[in-house]
């Protein structure tokens, strides 16, 4: 049966190939993708585990064609035949999934894949090894994917794994290896490579067979690595996948849309209710994302009140609520490929916002009683106004990048601040607002770490937009402001012409506020 769908998979990508508007060296999935249910040989998809849901298995969470939700099989093997691309001739990039971390003994913490890794391969257990080779021939391109094997009394204990087959089959792969046999293999593909594209990085803890190869705790182990890329050139990676994960499909935008919709009725929900402890507005935030959708977390969140929310990253979230303060929330739910593994323990409340390992990014300060005093609203208005001018400043058009838009916040809002009474002189805009307006958001909360902020912004790719006000309570400024931390954050994706808001859910009008008490 194996043979037939591979035969008719060679036609599919035959066909696909004449039609695709992408590179004609594209890399198409095998033909299992494009046919209601996978097959290994008689036994269908649908009676197997593996240690990621399927459509196959898990049809109320993918639709068909899709290897994780809302990114179809196809759209991964277009991201590795546009990093083939990128590559010189017999180039090879060498990508390491996360490793599952411990937090003491055998306790461990929940498992996140490593984004780039996720990026191309879709695959999210830990221990693997994707390799993008071109050194077989100019145009084309194999893809490695070295995986854990199938173990039946490891995975009683541990959850299912997809094993070596699923990586043919599901994940597309050209060829796949048990990791625990890599260091042979990796010799192997090197030996023809003339430069090798990696950010994998020595580990003094290494607990799989490819983190040994960097393990500086055994002398006969620590120069393994160097000896096999001692023919080659090595150089980093990141900067060519950042440019890659940079600009957003129409699907990854799909998806951070869900996210900030989920997320964004969450936060509108919470502020139509009195809290008196952020203990319990962070709860509250938890079970509601996990209800519109959510599964689980990226970040520890911030649920600050009062005096806390001059604290950027205040994460305690411990404190009262008074009834006259303001509580400033940067939290949310996350939705993500669910292992079904000892890498994935029950969820915990350290939010953000994703869909499809995707994320949005929102902050939302609130009055405690529901309505603002005339001092609040002032300052909260100075902050609304400055974000509203720069979420229209990101568009393609336009050709801002985000650090000059950052700089028209700081003219704004030295405007309004010196409108009500305050003394900006000197560095005092450093102190008020000494964070940078926005970042890059997508499959991390920074996403693309390393990307410069000088460049003008694209259309597809995402940012956030949050300007904030932080008062220290000292003489220097007006009493009326004194202790009060403001920020309002959105999600943005830049389109040619006009900014697209991905948490507009959220609400952020002073009046629309107010109104959700009234």
């Amino acid at each position: 049966m194996r043979n037939g769908l591979r035969a008719l998979g060679r036609q599919l990508r035959s066909n696909a190939r004449k039609q695709a508007p992408w590179s004609s060296v594209h890399r198409f999935p095998r033909a299992t993708e494009a046919l209601p249910y996978r097959s290994y040989a008689s036994v269908s998809a649908a009676e197997l585990q593996f240690g990621q849901p399927l459509h196959e298995t898990h049809p109320h969470l993918l639709k068909p064609g899709e290897l994780t939700p809302g990114i179809p099989a196809l759209e991964y093997a277009q991201r590795r035949s546009n990093l083939a691309s990128k590559l010189p001739k017999n180039g090879v990039a060498i990508l390491t999934a996360s490793e599952l971390k411990y937090r003491s003994g055998p306790v461990f913490y929940e498992f996140h894949q490593d984004s780039d890794f996720f990026y191309l391969t879709g695959f999210n257990e830990p221990e693997a090894v994707a390799i993008i080779d071109k050194s077989t021939g100019e145009g084309d391109h194999v893809f490695h994917l070295f995986v854990r094997a199938k173990d039946p009394k490891v995975e009683q204990w541990e959850g299912s794994r997809s094993g070596t087959q699923a990586a043919l089959d599901v994940f597309n792969a050209d060829e796949s290896g048990d990791i625990k046999n890599i260091e042979k293999s990796l010799s192997r593909i090197i030996g023809d490579a003339s430069e090798v594209f990696t950010d994998a990085s020595p580990s003094a803890t290494a607990t799989s067979a490819f983190s040994r190869l960097f393990s500086n705790r055994s002398p006969s182990k620590s120069n393994a690595l160097s000896k096999i890329l001692e023919p080659v050139t090595v150089k980093p990676l990141r900067s060519i996948l950042n440019d890659l994960r940079n600009i957003k499909s129409d699907a990854e935008i799909a998806n951070m849309r869900k996210a900030g919709q989920a997320s964004g009725r969450a936060f509108t929900e919470a502020m139509r209710q009195a809290w008196t402890t952020e203990k319990d507005l962070n709860a509250f935030l938890e079970y509601t994302f996990k209800r519109n959708g959510c599964d689980t977390s990226a970040y520890v969140p911030v649920v600050a009140g009062g005096k806390n929310a001059s604290q950027i990253h205040y994460v305690r979230n411990d404190d009262v609520l008074l009834e006259n303060d303001l509580v400033l929330a940067d939290a949310g739910g996350v939705s993500h490929p669910l292992t079904h593994s000892l890498s994935n323990p029950p969820y915990s409340p350290k939010d953000i916002k994703e869909y499809g390992n995707y994320i949005t990014d929102i902050t939302r300060t609130w009055p405690i009683s529901g309505h603002f005093t005339p001092a609040q609203k002032d300052l909260y208005n100075a902050i609304l106004t400055t974000q509203r001018k720069c979420i229209s400043l990101c568009r393609a058009s336009a050709s801002n990048s985000l650090d000059r838009i950052h700089q028209i916040a700081e003219e704004t809002l030295k405007d309004s601040l010196n409108g009500l009474g305050f003394d900006v002189s000197g560095n005092a805009l450093e102190t008020l607002f000494p964070h940078h307006l926005g970042h890059y958001i997508g499959l991390d909360v920074h996403d693309t770490p390393g990307q410069s902020r000088q460049a003008p912004l694209r259309a597809g790719q995402c940012v956030t937009v949050e300007p904030g006000l932080y008062i220290p309570d000292t003489d220097r400024w007006p009493a009326a402001f004194r202790g009060m931390g403001i920020r309002i954050e959105d999600s943005i994706c830049v389109q040619e012409d006009h900014p697209l808001v991905l948490t507009t859910e959220a609400v952020k009008e002073v009046e629309d506020i107010e109104a959700l008490r009234s």
